[in-house]
C-alpha cells in the first residue's frame, strides 16, 4: 500500500479523498518534525518512532570487502507496539468493525513503566559520572607528570648553577693562596742575600786574627 491507496482507504471515514490527503499530510508531517526535533512519538498499541544516532564506526564494502569508514549520523528508528506485534504474528485476530490499535494491551511501547525508567535513568547517570571521573583522573596525572618535570628542571638549573658557584669560589681561592705564596717568597728571597753579602765579613775578621798572631811570632 502506498501513500494514495491509503487515502482512498480512509477517505470513506474521513467524508472525502481530499480530507483524507490532507489528514495523512498532517500526521506525517507532525510525525517527521517530531523525530526530527529528538522526540519521541509514541502510539498506543501501534509503536513509537524515535531519532537514533550513531557513532562514527568501520563498515565493510560488500562489493569489494574494502573497509569503509563510516561518518556518525542519525537514523529514524520505529518500534512496534505489542498489540501491533501480537496482531502481526495472528496471536490476537483483527477486529471487523473497530480500530485496530483502539486500546493500549499489556507490554505496549507507549513507555517504559516508571522503575525501568528511573534505573535507566540511574545507569545513564553513573555512566557519566564514571566518565567525568576518568576524565578528571586523566587530567590530574598529566598536571602532575608537567609539575614533575618542571621541577625535576628547575632543580638541575639550581644545581649547575651551585656547582659553577664553587668552583668559580674555589678557583678564586687557588689564585689568593698563590698570590700570597709568591709574596711570601718574595720577601723571603731577599733576606737569604743579605745573608750571604754578611758571610764576607766572617771571612775578614779571620784574616785580621791571622795577622795578628803573625806579628807575635815575628816579636
Amino acid at each position: 500500500m502506498n501513500k494514495a491507496q491509503l487515502v482512498e482507504a480512509i477517505a470513506d471515514k474521513l467524508g472525502g479523498r481530499q480530507q483524507a490527503a490532507d489528514a495523512v499530510d498532517a500526521v506525517l508531517d507532525a510525525l517527521v518534525r517530531a523525530v526530527v526535533a529528538g522526540d519521541r512519538v509514541s502510539v498506543t498499541g501501534f509503536g513509537s518512532f524515535e531519532k537514533v544516532d550513531r557513532p562514527a564506526r568501520y563498515a565493510r564494502n560488500p562489493q569489494t570487502g574494502e573497509r569503509v569508514r563510516v561518518k556518525k549520523t542519525s537514523v529514524p528508528r520505529f518500534r512496534a507496539g505489542q498489540g501491533f506485534k501480537d496482531l502481526v504474528s495472528g496471536s490476537k485476530k483483527l477486529p471487523k468493525n473497530d480500530i485496530a490499535v483502539k486500546k493500549a494491551p499489556k507490554g505496549s511501547l507507549s513507555g517504559p513503566p516508571p522503575t525501568i525508567s528511573k534505573a535507566a535513568g540511574k545507569k545513564a547517570a553513573a555512566k557519566k559520572a564514571t566518565g567525568a571521573a576518568k576524565k578528571a583522573t586523566g587530567a590530574a596525572k598529566k598536571t602532575t607528570g608537567a609539575a614533575k618535570k618542571t621541577t625535576a628542571k628547575k632543580t638541575t638549573g639550581a644545581a649547575k648553577k651551585t656547582t659553577t658557584k664553587k668552583t668559580t669560589a674555589k678557583k678564586s681561592a687557588a689564585k689568593t693562596t698563590t698570590a700570597a705564596a709568591k709574596k711570601t717568597a718574595a720577601k723571603k728571597a731577599p733576606a737569604k742575600k743579605a745573608t750571604a753579602k754578611k758571610a764576607p765579613a766572617k771571612k775578614s775578621t779571620a784574616r785580621k786574627t791571622t795577622a795578628k798572631k803573625a806579628t807575635a811570632r815575628k816579636k
